[in-house]
């Protein structure tokens, strides 16, 4: 086991970016447990709402989201054409699907195993000819979409792979060099920029690694906030093998030679998730 170089019962500082999601008031929100952190970014609501949904609570949780930005976690349910898909998100939408049109500019590549999506954009009435003006590039075809027509929608800027910690060491090859957002239990802190996130649900996966990491060049230092051991936390960024060169030469960590030994002893070429934002996520471990 690496040695910690650091107080493990006491919470120490990481670079985090938030994202702040839109509060809920209707019933959709009162249903659900309390989040454990106080959170100020999620990838997903934290449990279903109890009991029905209604069309009522739908109606007037859609109202309070629209031109809000939202972060949801769903497994695609159907890819509409090139660059749009259904998801169902009962906490914000209740049972209907919801299309989901990728406004990034990048190549949408939807897993296609049962891997869930972590989608963020802004929640809108879906209009065709709005967002075909808005987004020119995208050139929607209108035959497609006439179910879609003026309902709620998300207009993402962001789409990754959500995997699971378990999910990612235990075949790593399929996601180095992609962008991921993984949710997970700190399980143990190494180093101030070095945590391992718990897989305790698949049989004969390891903790994944993580390193929050700065660039050596256009460095913006993000808001500090404390995160603590058990405390189940959101990440996003690029899996790689731990090569520590290449990661020396790349970021800034100022590790000392003793701290590289050990890393390099235990997790050589092994996955590591180099990431540049964390944050706390309302997720319970019972609802994943």
């Amino acid at each position: 086991m690496l040695n910690k170089i650091w107080n493990t019962k006491s919470a120490i500082a990481l670079a985090l970016a938030a994202i702040v999601l839109p509060a809920c008031t209707n019933q959709l929100e009162t249903n659900r447990p309390a989040a454990p952190t106080g959170e100020t970014a999620t990838t997903n609501a934290p449990t279903s709402p109890t009991g029905n949904v209604t069309t009522e609570e739908v109606t007037d949780n859609t109202k309070q989201l629209i031109g809000k930005t939202v972060t949801v976690r769903s497994e695609p349910v159907s890819k509409v054409g090139n660059n749009t898909f259904t998801i169902s998100d009962e906490e914000f939408f209740g049972n209907e699907t919801i299309l989901v049109v990728n406004a990034s500019g990048q190549p949408l590549a939807l897993p296609t195993d049962n891997t869930e999506v972590q989608v963020t954009g802004e929640v809108r009435q879906f209009v065709v000819a709005d967002v075909n003006r808005d987004y020119d590039f995208l050139d929607l075809e209108p035959n497609l979409y006439v179910d879609y027509e003026g309902k709620p929608a998300i207009i993402a800027q962001s789409i990754a792979p959500a995997p699971e910690p378990g999910e990612i060491t235990s075949n790593p090859k399929q996601y180095y060099g992609r962008t991921l957002a993984v949710t997970g239990e700190v399980e143990e802190i190494l180093s101030p920029t070095t945590f391992t996130l718990d897989e305790d649900q698949l049989f004969g996966a390891t903790d994944l690694l993580v390193l929050v990491a700065n660039p050596k060049t256009g460095t913006t230092q993000a808001q500090n906030t404390a995160v603590k051991e058990d405390q189940t936390v959101a990440v996003t960024g690029v899996l790689r093998p731990l090569v520590v060169a290449d990661l020396e030469r790349e970021y800034d960590f100022n590790w000392d030679e003793g701290f590289v030994r050990q890393l390099e002893a235990e997790y050589s070429q092994k996955p590591v998730l180099v990431v540049q934002s964390v944050y706390p996520s309302a997720i319970p471990r019972a609802a994943k």
